[in-house]
C-alpha cells in the first residue's frame, strides 16, 4: 500500500464562543490541528496510509494533540516528543464584513524548536512513496528549513514524490524570506499547490490581483503562473490552486485548477455558505494527494480535491472529518455550478 508522510506543527486552537472577539471572550471552544495534521486526518479518513511527523512537550497538551490525529487513523510511530510548550493559535471567527482573525501563540514551540539532527531521514523515509509539507513549516525556523531541504534531497535519492502546500503567512514571515527559502526546496518539489497570493509571495511569479470575479481572464492569469512554475522547475509536473471569489466571511464562490503533465483541467464551481473558514486548503491538498495515491485520472481528481475542501467549510475546527463516500455524495449531488 502507498505511505505517506506529512511533516509540521500541531497546534491546540482556542476559538471564543458564540462569534466573540477574543478581546471580549471568556470561554474557548478547544480543538487540536495545524496543516500537515489536518492533512494526514483527511487522508486517513479517506483510508490511505499516512504517518504524522512532528514534535510534541511530553505532558498532557503533547498527549491530546497525539491521541487527536491517532483516533482518526494517523500512524504516530514517528512523532518526536520532548521540548518547552505546544504551540497555540487563537481563531477569531468573523461575521459578515469582519473578518476571521488569527493569533499565533507559538514561539518556541517543541516542533519550533526542533533540532536538524533530530531527524535522521533514511529511517524516517524509508518506507514512504510521498512526502508532505507546507510553508508554515518552512517558515518556522532555519533549522527547519535545513531539515526540509535535506529531507527533500533524501526523496529525490528514493524516488519519493514531494508534494508542497506554499501556504503563504504574512504574520510568519515575509515574501522576501519565503521567496529565498522555496527556490532552495522547489528544485525537488514535485507536486506544487499554491493559492491565491501564494504564486508571488512564495514563488515571485503575480498570478492573483484581488479580483476573481474577472473570471476568464483571472483563470488565464492563473494558468499562465502555473506554466512559469513548470518552465522553470522542470521536475514539478503538477500545480494545481483553489480560486475563490469572496464575497463576504459567510459567502463565497469555490473552484480549483490544476494543470498536470500539461494537461489543464478544472474543478466544478460551489457557490459556498462558509460554516467556517479554515482548513479548506489543507482538505483541498489532501484530496489531491488521495487522487495520485489512488490512480484518479486528472480531472476527476480535481474535481474530487475541491469538493473536499468545500465540504471543510462545513465542518467546525481544524479537521475535515469527512469520508470518501461523504465527499463523493457532494460531487453527485449537484449542489454546484458546472462551468
Amino acid at each position: 500500500m502507498t505511505k505517506i508522510l506529512t511533516m509540521g506543527e500541531m497546534l491546540l486552537r482556542l476559538k471564543p464562543t458564540d462569534h466573540q472577539r477574543i478581546i471580549q471572550a471568556n470561554t474557548y471552544d478547544a480543538n487540536y490541528g495545524g496543516s500537515e495534521a489536518n492533512v494526514a486526518v483527511s487522508l486517513a479518513l479517506l483510508g490511505d496510509d499516512v504517518e504524522l511527523l512532528t514534535k510534541l512537550p511530553q505532558n498532557a497538551l503533547g498527549d491530546m494533540a497525539l491521541n487527536t490525529v491517532r483516533q482518526y487513523g494517523v500512524k504516530t510511530q514517528k512523532i518526536l516528543r520532548g521540548g518547552r510548550r505546544l504551540g497555540i493559535y487563537f481563531f477569531e471567527k468573523g461575521a459578515s464584513v469582519r473578518n476571521t482573525n488569527v493569533v499565533y501563540d507559538r514561539a518556541d514551540s517543541s516542533f519550533a524548536t526542533v533540532s536538524r539532527t533530530e531527524f535522521d531521514w533514511e529511517k524516517l523515509l524509508g518506507n514512504v512513496d510521498y512526502f508532505y509539507f507546507s510553508g508554515i513549516t518552512a517558515a518556522l525556523s532555519d533549522s527547519i528549513r535545513a531539515s526540509l531541504l535535506d529531507a527533500c534531497k533524501a526523496c529525490r535519492d528514493r524516488n519519493v514524490t514531494v508534494v508542497c502546500d506554499m501556504n503563504y503567512r504574512g504574520k510568519m514571515w515575509t515574501p522576501k524570506e519565503a521567496q529565498a527559502c522555496m527556490q532552495t526546496l522547489m528544485p525537488y518539489i514535485n507536486i506544487c499547490i499554491a493559492n491565491d497570493e501564494d504564486f508571488e509571495a512564495t514563488l515571485g511569479i503575480k498570478a492573483f490581483d484581488g479580483d476573481m470575479t474577472r473570471g476568464i481572464e483571472q483563470k488565464q492569469q492563473f494558468e499562465q503562473a502555473m506554466r512559469e512554475v513548470q518552465a522553470k522547475y522542470p521536475n514539478c509536473h503538477t500545480v494545481a490552486s483553489v480560486l475563490r471569489d469572496i464575497h463576504s466571511v459567510e459567502d463565497s464562490q469555490w473552484t480549483a485548477m490544476m494543470l498536470h503533465d500539461g494537461q489543464m483541467v478544472e474543478g466544478p464551481t460551489y457557490k459556498m455558505h462558509v460554516y467556517e473558514g479554515v482548513a479548506g486548503g489543507d482538505a483541498f491538498g489532501a484530496g489531491l494527494v488521495h487522487g495520485f495515491v489512488n490512480g484518479f485520472k486528472a480531472q476527476e481528481m480535481i474535481d474530487y480535491a475541491i469538493t473536499a475542501s468545500v465540504m471543510k467549510l462545513t465542518i467546525p475546527g481544524d479537521l475535515n472529518l469527512a469520508t470518501d463516500q461523504d465527499i463523493r455524495n457532494a460531487m453527485a449531488s449537484g449542489n454546484s455550478v458546472n462551468r
